[in-house]
């Protein structure tokens, strides 16, 4: 779905149009991503979760400010990875895996 050597550079979010190997249009209409908002905003809730158990076993008092710095950082960091993530979720939603290039035939 993305191009190689683009994860963690400013051109994260490009994307192929169709797919190279099947030729499924990665933007069936326009604005299809917008529901991919709601899968990342579940990871993101997991994350904030999970941060909050980690501190909360290995810090004795644990201030609001810890946790902001902690999962902003943390957020922040895994930005270009929760993007594509969330996309890939979403489109797989609604679009059926056909299994590796060697396997399906071009459309």
């Amino acid at each position: 779905m993305f191009p190689p050597g683009t994860l963690y550079t400013s051109r994260f979010a490009d994307m192929y149009q169709q797919c190279p190997c099947c030729g499924q249009n990665f933007e069936p209409e326009p604005g299809f991503y917008y529901g991919a908002m709601y899968v990342s905003f579940g990871f993101s809730t997991g994350i904030f979760l999970i941060v909050l158990f980690v501190l909360s076993q290995f810090v004795k008092e644990l201030t609001l400010g810890m946790v902001v710095i902690t999962i902003t950082v943390i957020v922040v960091g895994l930005l270009p990875i929760m993007f594509r993530l969330s996309r890939a979720v979403w489109i797989n939603i609604f679009v059926r895996y056909e299994g590796p290039c060697n396997q399906i035939a071009k459309k």
